[in-house]
């Protein structure tokens, strides 16, 4: 990967592909968690992927206090104006997609749609059990060592999950292990903050993409409930369930990233930029 200055960090990113630009966050812990996405012809083959770290994940600039979800979209924003991206398509999985919704709110012309991939959200009769289990997860990284309450995040979002995991991406785990204080330390107590903010859903009029796996309300009945409420609550929104799938649905199987691809590239492709677009500066003065 490569480094990009956002300020007073850098960040590590990859490009791949030619077309529309689209911007992937990741969640909690897995940095590299969308990156297998990359691979997928329906979206490899049509336009111009960017990953990126956040700040505090591998080789990304380290953090050594509280990071609140406005310094992440600004990061993502700062890395996107780095590239000469003017407008890009939005894709966030959990944590991320608190991310995508402040740089949608924070810089509305930056971001031409969003795909929000479980969001963590905190809504509706789900909101207060969310937020004590983040604030019990912080607690519980007190108390035990760091690859065991990675295990109990993981296994809580993707029953079973190792196998599956060291296959789509060999080492993960123990990188998410090395990462695990960024979170538990400095982003967890932002995305907090965050979700206790009255947060002006109404005026998110990008066209937006609810994704959720159609196992995960099994796991959590909060998954459904979050995916609901984006269908009543944005102007613009329409809604896709993976079947079969839980959390980590882009990673769980070769099938349902597949899936997810597919379902990724029709809606954006229902959604394109105006007639000889791509979303970037042109060259020149």
């Amino acid at each position: 990967m490569e480094q990009a200055p956002v300020g007073d960090a850098e960040l590590e990113y990859e490009v791949v592909g030619v077309g529309e630009p689209v911007v992937f966050i990741h969640g909690a812990f897995v940095a590299d968690a969308l990156v297998p996405l990359r691979n997928e012809d329906a979206l490899g083959d049509r336009y111009r992927l960017i990953f990126y770290r956040r700040r505090g994940y591998v080789g990304s600039s380290p953090v050594a206090e509280p990071v609140g979800v406005p310094q992440q979209a600004a990061d993502c924003a700062a890395l996107l104006a780095y590239l000469d991206v003017e407008r890009a398509h939005v894709v966030a999985h959990s944590y991320g997609g608190c991310v995508a919704l402040q740089l949608a709110r924070e810089a509305p012309e930056l971001v031409h749609s969003l795909v929000l991939l479980e969001p963590g959200l905190a809504v509706g009769a789900s909101g207060p059990g969310y937020r004590e289990a983040l604030a019990r997860g912080t607690q519980r990284f007190r108390e035990a060592a760091a690859d065991v309450v990675v295990d109990e995040f993981l296994e809580a979002r993707w029953t079973g999950y190792r196998d599956g995991l060291e296959a789509a991406l060999p080492g993960a785990f123990v990188q998410a292990v090395a990462d695990a204080r960024t979170w538990f330390d400095f982003e967890m107590s932002g995305q907090l903050e965050w979700l206790a903010e009255e947060f002006p859903w109404t005026e998110i009029g990008q066209p937006t993409l609810s994704v959720v796996g159609g196992a995960s309300n099994e796991l959590w009945p909060r998954f459904g409930e979050v995916h609901q409420f984006l269908l009543e609550t944005l102007p613009d929104v329409e809604g896709f369930i993976l079947p079969g799938a839980t959390h980590f649905l882009q990673l769980e199987t070769a099938e349902r990233r597949r899936g997810l691809a597919d379902a990724l590239a029709g809606f954006l492709g229902r959604h394109p930029f105006s007639a000889g677009s791509l979303g970037t500066r042109p060259p020149g003065p």
